[in-house]
Formats: structure tokens, C-alpha cells, sequence
């Protein structure tokens, strides 16, 4: 008997914390780096989202913070966990052998230029998701990980209840009419990367797994462009005509830091590097490594920039 209420209360106990949000320091807010912040996105034409937490020291900057935004391709972040999920329960091997089919084609990237019939395992197609962004792959994975709606539902079950999968998912089309593949808030975003840092997300294998697939970066022309390259980072960025973002965890020398820009309405819709977008997630990346890195005299080398 006394056994079986022990077994009730741990039950209870694990329902009760199942959707328990990131673990930091309680927050507060720095307000240097704000005003710093605000000057920075002021006069950019469109709407702009950002939350910055020091996780060293718990404080924080939000603006606009808890807005939605469009993710583009930052949705790639949940749609792992989702896959994670399916893995730890054993309904799917991350090294389990795959065949690409000519009806996952979506776009040329590197996983719709496959021959129909190619095989590679599950683990690649993770890898090419997260690191150049391969949206054939990542649609697959989205797929195996049980669609949209399962994806949804390990967010809701985790504490993330704005960030939501709206492609290929029952139910969600006016949702994807407005915000596109995906839907989140620069906190969620930002405090959804630093739950798997913390070893929270589905399994601290499975989140270790997930942050070193984060942890190689192909599309570093952005904010990381403004970090010194030997310096350890995750991240996620995406891009679509009226938005940018970037999602990113820098383990800075004198404490990490995780930060979230988000942009939406932008009237500047170019494809070049000087948009106004990634100029911005440029500008708080630098900003951002100068005011947490006070001493660091590094910028990017001379001539930089020709590269892009």
C-alpha cells in the first residue's frame, strides 16, 4: 500500500513538472543594454522582436518579446525535438537506413537533388536540416517526427505554448496563411534552444545529440559573422521575403548568453547582404559581443566581407 502511493505521488510529481519552462536565473532586467538596443532597431522599417538573456547572471532585455513572428526557417529547432521524441520512444533509429523518393522533392537543396531510390540514414538527414537548412529534408523530418500536430503537441506538453508548426498541419491554415511554415516568439525561440542546452529537451542524450547538430552552422554570414570564429555557438536563423531571424547560444568567456531577433512587415524584401534584416541581426550580434565581451577587441578581419 505504502509502496503503491509512493508510485502515486511520483506520477504526480512528474505530470506536475512535465511542462515546466527553461531553468535560470531569476530574470531581471539590464537596462543599459536595452537602451543600447532600442537605439539599434530604431528607424528599421518593419517589426522588430528581441529577447536576450545572460545566463551567467539571469539578466535580460525583451522587446517585443512575447510578440508572434514569423520563424522561416527557425521552426527547424522544434521540428528536431519532435523527431528526438519519436526516437526516445523507439519509434524510430537515428541511424536507421532512409530512401528518398521523388515525391519528397521540394526544392533543388541537397536532399531534393537525390536520385529517387538514394539511401542514407536518418542521422544525415537530421544534419542537413539543421546545418544548411535542407527544407526536402527538414519536411521529411517533420514527417517522421509524426507531422505538425505531434510537434505541436510535445511544445504544448514542454511549456512552449505560442511556438507551433502551421505547414502540413491539420487545422492550421489560416495560421500558416499569416506566419508561414511556422509560428513562435523570440522568447520561446530563444528559451527553446537553452532548455536543450540544458539537457532538458526529450532526453539530456537526446538534447546533446540535437545541440551539437545546432553547433555546425553553415549559414554564419549573419549574426555570428560578428563573433570570433574559435568561439562556441548554436544556432538556428531563418529568412523569408518580409522576415529575419536568428536564434543563437554563445558560450561567451565570462558566461553564456542566448539571445532571439525576430523581424516581420519588413519593407526592405531584397536577397542581397546589405537587406535591411540581415544587416540588423549583424549589428546586435556585434552589439551584443562587445557588451557582454566588454575587453574583446576582436572584429571581423579587414576585407571580410568581400567573402559575401
Amino acid at each position: 500500500m505504502r509502496f503503491s502511493f509512493l508510485c502515486f505521488l511520483f506520477a504526480t510529481y512528474c505530470l506536475l513538472t512535465a511542462g515546466q519552462s527553461v531553468k535560470t536565473k531569476a530574470s531581471r532586467p539590464d537596462a543599459s543594454l536595452e537602451r543600447q538596443l532600442q537605439a539599434a532597431i530604431t528607424g528599421f522599417r518593419g517589426d522588430v522582436g528581441i529577447y536576450v538573456q545572460n545566463l551567467r547572471t539571469g539578466k535580460t532585455v525583451e522587446i517585443n518579446a512575447d510578440t508572434l513572428f514569423p520563424t522561416a526557417s527557425t521552426i527547424k529547432v522544434p521540428i528536431q525535438c519532435g523527431l528526438f521524441d519519436k526516437i526516445h520512444k523507439g519509434e524510430l533509429k537515428y541511424d536507421q537506413e532512409l530512401i528518398y523518393k521523388d515525391s519528397l522533392h521540394y526544392d533543388d537543396g541537397i536532399v531534393g537533388s537525390l536520385k529517387d531510390g538514394t539511401k542514407l540514414p536518418l542521422s544525415e538527414v537530421v544534419m542537413l536540416m539543421e546545418t544548411v537548412s535542407d527544407n526536402t529534408g527538414s519536411l521529411w523530418c517533420q514527417a517522421l517526427a509524426g507531422g505538425g500536430a505531434s510537434i505541436n503537441q510535445w511544445l504544448e506538453v514542454n511549456g512552449f505554448h505560442q511556438t507551433r508548426v502551421n505547414s502540413r498541419t491539420p487545422g492550421r491554415e489560416a495560421n500558416r496563411k499569416q506566419y508561414g511554415w511556422g509560428q513562435t516568439t523570440p522568447r520561446e525561440m530563444a528559451q527553446l534552444l537553452t532548455y536543450i542546452r540544458q539537457g532538458n529537451a526529450v532526453s539530456p542524450d537526446a538534447s546533446e545529440e540535437m545541440y551539437r547538430n545546432l553547433g555546425r552552422q553553415y549559414w554564419d554570414n549573419d549574426g555570428l559573422s560578428q563573433l570570433p570564429p574559435e568561439v562556441k555557438t548554436a544556432c538556428k536563423n531563418g529568412a523569408v521575403n518580409q522576415a529575419r531571424s536568428e536564434v543563437v547560444l554563445v558560450h561567451a568567456p565570462h558566461g553564456e548568453y542566448v539571445y532571439c531577433v525576430m523581424t516581420k512587415n519588413q519593407k526592405d524584401e531584397s536577397w542581397v547582404r546589405s537587406n535591411e534584416g540581415f544587416q540588423l541581426l549583424r549589428t546586435i550580434g556585434a552589439l551584443l559581443w562587445h557588451h557582454f565581451e566588454p575587453k574583446s577587441t576582436w572584429k571581423p578581419a579587414e576585407g571580410y566581407e568581400k567573402w559575401w
